[in-house]
């Protein structure tokens, strides 16, 4: 983390916040980032990741994912634009592999790949209040999901889902005094309160205990312009395309709800009796708390679910369907 933010931010706990968490704070420190930047970054990135890398300016951030020769996400994440350089947000317990694993496929490129987490500082903004709150610091606000603008050296981005939702990241002395007067009425959350957001957006987050295990249509990365299918080539492409384009999707992500005494953990297995597959009929991407039991996003069988209820573990309490914010008929398969 930023120290200079992280000093502010223990400054603050101390202050007297609002308690209504439809109004929410969070600090994205969790969030690592990684910055790639030089003469062929483009170029680099369009080989490697799903999503467009033309498409990503300072206007427009994008989710994208690296896959394994086989088509399996090894990660995934959102790619911003600043200046010339790309960063790319990922969660911190992916960063030291995806740092490491990177650089590898470089080769003669003209390209920098660094670890730039410390550098910036960023926060969210979550609920109705969120545009209210920010047009103070900014005339204008994004106006789409994902669409983003600069002001000064900071760089706001409207998120995705069904509540009104903000990113900002840059230097903590100009992020400050944005937080001081949002907390006015936010409430300061942690960041599990962030990760509920994302899972009732439908947004998918590879973890270690789920890696290369879905390929990304089975997390419906192309349902939230996670994937181009006309960019050309990367790594794994073929398997991508051909799952689009001549095969069966078989499994699809989910919205659900579960009432367990356990709390359940990305890549735990899901269970039903009509499995054709004579085992596991999917698996947990990510959960949370909220209310009684647990939200989560879990890819399971179309044939399973089609065929009766799908249990967490394989004698655990069932899951309760809910909708999506996005729908699977905007498919373009």
């Amino acid at each position: 983390m930023n120290m200079q933010w992280s000093d502010f931010l223990r400054s603050r706990s101390e202050q007297s916040h609002p308690t209504d968490p439809s109004c929410a704070l969070n600090d994205l420190s969790h969030f690592g980032l990684i910055r790639v930047e030089g003469e062929d970054a483009m170029q680099f990135l369009q080989g490697q990741f799903t999503n467009d890398m033309r498409e990503v300016t300072e206007q427009h951030s994008n989710l994208s994912a690296w896959c394994s020769p086989k088509g399996r996400m090894l990660t995934n994440f959102r790619v911003m634009r600043r200046g010339s350089a790309y960063l790319l947000q990922i969660p911190l317990a992916q960063l030291e592999p995806m740092i490491k694993r990177l650089p590898m496929y470089i080769l003669r490129s003209k390209v920098t790949i660094a670890d730039v987490s410390d550098e910036w500082a960023r926060f969210g903004l979550t609920g109705d209040c969120a545009e209210a709150l920010l047009q103070p610091a900014f005339e204008d606000l994004p106006a789409a999901a994902n669409d983003a603008l600069v002001r000064g050296n900071s760089l706001l981005i409207r998120m995705p889902g069904p509540t009104p939702r903000f990113e900002l990241l840059g230097p903590a002395a100009e992020l400050m005094p944005i937080w001081e007067d949002c907390e006015a009425r936010a409430t300061p959350m942690d960041s599990n309160f962030w990760a509920l957001q994302e899972i009732r957006a439908g947004i998918p987050t590879v973890y270690p205990e789920t890696r290369e295990a879905f390929v990304p249509q089975m997390a419906n990365m192309q349902l939230i312009d996670g994937v181009s299918f006309t960019k050309g080539c990367y790594t794994g492409q073929e398997v991508v395309a051909r799952m689009q384009y001549l095969g069966k999707l078989k499994r699809r992500m989910y919205l659900a709800h579960v009432r367990s005494d356990t709390p359940p953990r990305p890549g735990d297995e899901l269970f039903a009796q009509g499995s054709s597959s004579g085992q596991g009929a999917g698996k947990v991407v990510d959960t949370q708390a909220a209310g009684d039991g647990y939200d989560l996003l879990a890819v399971i069988e179309l044939e399973s679910l089609a065929q009766g209820t799908v249990h967490l573990g394989e004698n655990g309490p069932a899951l309760e369907i809910r909708e999506l914010p996005y729908d699977f008929a905007s498919e373009s398969a």
